[in-house]
């Protein structure tokens, strides 16, 4: 059975008033070897604090809500998670993970149920999910308040391609069932790199993950055409399109993916992608995290480390 704040006291040899407030925070009433013996006896008894009992103290629960746009993402965002997860607990904190729709109700539901400390964002908050923050008093940051990366990812992409050599590029978005909160920064890359470049404006597409759409985006493009993709999943998609339509990668299309996935790794060609420090961006969002419950300032800018990882697709 899990130890209760009078399993605490009996092993401190105090009375559970004493332990009560030392481990709701009032620690500045008592003597520090007081507080020493009360949690010194918690950590012995692995004694966790009731979430129930904190949010009827405090009108708030130990819970960060992260609020993730309902898009499609690469296994990248998992390990981010998971290192949040982890570096959030040892502060006291649980992350639960929620998908914004398109229906601000979503939010407000989670809001009432638990009682958040904080939401963070991967994306600025709507008006409306900024009129639900404000209403329910649940402090919000998003992780783009310094800045989108997305321009500076199409960007990366398309001038990697102009060095090589293409004279004419694309730009492919992933089109599925979800939201693309993505796509547009880093289109706008592409046009702003090829009007730097004295190029054509890009053809700009977008295309499910599978064999149809992939054929028909490349039957649309001409030949030597260097296409920025969405993701690796995306490039993947073309680059076995252009298998079947006897296109040679790099020499007839050049393709460049996003995430540098263990499935771009190992095809052939390996797919030239864009890398990112994934620890890195774990630690802004966990910042983002920390400054909406009040216990860090507006971080400053992350580098996410963004790089070619290169291969031979284009």
């Amino acid at each position: 059975m899990a130890a209760t704040s009078v399993d605490v006291a009996r092993r401190a040899g105090l009375s559970r008033a004493t332990v009560s407030q030392v481990l709701n925070g009032y620690t500045h009433r008592f003597a520090a070897e007081t507080t020493e013996r009360v949690l010194r006896a918690a950590k012995e008894l692995g004694y966790e604090p009731s979430a129930v009992g904190r949010m009827l103290r405090t009108g708030s629960s130990d819970f960060v809500v992260a609020l993730i746009p309902n898009t499609t993402f690469g296994g990248n965002l998992q390990d981010i998670f998971d290192t949040v997860t982890e570096l959030l607990a040892e502060k006291g904190l649980s992350l639960v993970l929620h998908l914004s729709t398109k229906s601000p109700n979503s939010l407000d539901r989670i809001l009432g149920g638990i009682l958040p400390r904080a939401v963070l964002s991967l994306q600025p908050f709507t008006p409306e999910e900024l009129r639900i923050l404000e209403e329910r008093k649940v402090p919000g940051f998003d992780t783009t308040v310094d800045g989108d990366a997305n321009y500076d990812i199409g960007l990366l992409q398309a001038e990697h391609l102009i060095k090589r050599g293409y004279r004419r590029l694309a730009f492919a978005h992933l089109q599925d069932r979800r939201s693309d909160p993505y796509g547009t920064g880093r289109e706008k890359a592409v046009v702003d790199a090829c009007a730097a470049a004295g190029l054509p404006a890009p053809d700009v597409f977008g295309l499910a993950i599978d064999a149809v759409s992939a054929d028909a985006a490349l039957a649309a493009l001409e030949p030597n055409t260097g296409i920025v993709c969405y993701n690796d999943d995306v490039a993947i998609a073309l680059m076995t399109a252009s298998t079947r339509r006897h296109w040679v990668v790099p020499t007839d299309v050049g393709i460049i993916g996003m995430d540098d996935t263990p499935l771009a790794r190992v095809m052939n060609p390996r797919l030239t992608t864009v890398g990112y420090n994934t620890a890195a961006a774990a630690n802004m969002t966990l910042k983002a995290a920390l400054a909406a419950i009040g216990e860090g300032d507006l971080f400053p800018a992350v580098d996410l480390g963004l790089h070619i990882v290169e291969g031979n697709s284009c």
